[in-house]
């Protein structure tokens, strides 16, 4: 069945889950990336540059740049605006986990 934009006007989310990012219990949304599910905690950047320790966070949204790396379940430099997380899942913002 093909779906139009009328018919997801009315769309809703699924039930809320949690993800544990830097340690601490965040709400995440079925479909979100892990870049969106950031931003709605309050979070714009969570990562720095090597030189001059700049910060960094979503920058183009689509995967082009490096700017969103994250870790996922132990799994290095992810793109954050890429990935949709899964309930459980532990996210790491710091590069030294």
């Amino acid at each position: 069945m093909t779906r139009t934009p009328r018919d997801l006007a009315g769309a809703r989310p699924g039930p809320a889950f949690t993800v544990r990012v830097d340690g601490r219990e965040v709400d995440a949304l079925p479909g979100q990336t892990l870049a969106a599910v950031l931003w709605a905690d309050g979070t714009t950047a969570w990562r720095t540059t090597r030189v001059g320790g700049r910060p960094r966070g979503a920058f183009c949204g689509i995967g082009s740049c490096f700017d969103c790396l994250i870790t996922v379940n132990g799994v290095r430099d992810l793109r954050a605006c890429l990935v949709r997380p899964e309930p459980g899942d532990v996210v790491s913002t710091r590069d030294d986990d």
